[in-house]
C-alpha cells in the first residue's frame, strides 16, 4: 500500500508514518517545516504548495491519503477571549480548507489506485452531540472537517473512493498533553486498522481509533 500522510513531522502523524513503514507500506509524510529533510514539503493551506507536491508525485498512485495536519491555537485560552479573527482564520485554513485542498490535489493519484481511500483525522471535539464547552475555534474547525468528510464521502462514493473520519483518542502529544490516556504508538496502530477496514460500505463513518462509532 502507498500512503501519503500530511502533518507527519510530530505527534500522531509521525507515529502513523513510522507504523506504516514498519509494517511494509510505502509511506510518505509531509510537513510545512524546513527542519525535516526526510519529509516532503507541503503547506496544506496553500493551493500552489498542494499542486507542487502533486506534480512531484505525479507518477505515484496513492492508495491511502491521510489528512492529519492540524493546529490547536487557542489551547488554554478562555472562551471569552477568542476575539482574534486571524486565529479563527488560521485554524480553519489548516483544519478544514487544508483537508479539502489536499484531497482535491491528490484525487487523480487516488483514482490510479485499485483500492483508494481517504482518512480524515478529526476529533471527538467535533461532535455536536458531545459539546463540552470551551475551545470554540478548534471544536468548530473539527466539526467542519467532519462535515466536509461526510460530504466528500457522498460525492466520491460513485468514483469508488471511501472516506472515513476518525477520532485518534486522547493522545499524549504536544496537543493532547502528557495527561492524555494513550500514547502515539497505540493510537497509530488502531488508526491503521480502521483505515484498513474502511470500504464503500462504511464510507462517511466517524469512528474512534479503536473502532467505536462516534456520535455526529
Amino acid at each position: 500500500m502507498t500512503i501519503l500522510i500530511t502533518g507527519a513531522n510530530r505527534g500522531i502523524g509521525a507515529a502513523l508514518l513510522t507504523a506504516a513503514k514498519d509494517r511494509g507500506d510505502t509511506a510518505f509524510g509531509t510537513t510545512r517545516s524546513t527542519d525535516h529533510a526526510e519529509l516532503l514539503p507541503l503547506d496544506v493551506r496553500d493551493p500552489e504548495s498542494c499542486a507542487a507536491l502533486a506534480e512531484r508525485l505525479s507518477d505515484t498512485p496513492i492508495d491511502l491519503l491521510v489528512c492529519n495536519a492540524g493546529i490547536y491555537l487557542e489551547k488554554g485560552m478562555q472562551a471569552d477571549s477568542l476575539t482574534d479573527t486571524q486565529m479563527w482564520a488560521d485554524t480553519f485554513a489548516t483544519n478544514v480548507t487544508g483537508v479539502y485542498l489536499t484531497a482535491m490535489a491528490f484525487l487523480s493519484h487516488l483514482k490510479r489506485s485499485d483500492a483508494p481511500k481517504i482518512a480524515i483525522i478529526s476529533s471527538q471535539m467535533g461532535s455536536s452531540e458531545r459539546a463540552g464547552g470551551q475551545s470554540y475555534i478548534y471544536r468548530a474547525s473539527k466539526a467542519a472537517a467532519l462535515n466536509l468528510g461526510r460530504n466528500l464521502a457522498v460525492d466520491l462514493k460513485p468514483q469508488g473512493i471511501p472516506v472515513g473520519i476518525y477520532h485518534p483518542g486522547w493522545v499524549r502529544t504536544d496537543m493532547g498533553t502528557s495527561a492524555a490516556s494513550i500514547g502515539t504508538e497505540e493510537s497509530a496502530a488502531g488508526l491503521l486498522h480502521r483505515f484498513d477496514a474502511l470500504s464503500l460500505d462504511s464510507t462517511g463513518c466517524f469512528e474512534t481509533w479503536n473502532g467505536d462509532a462516534m456520535p455526529f
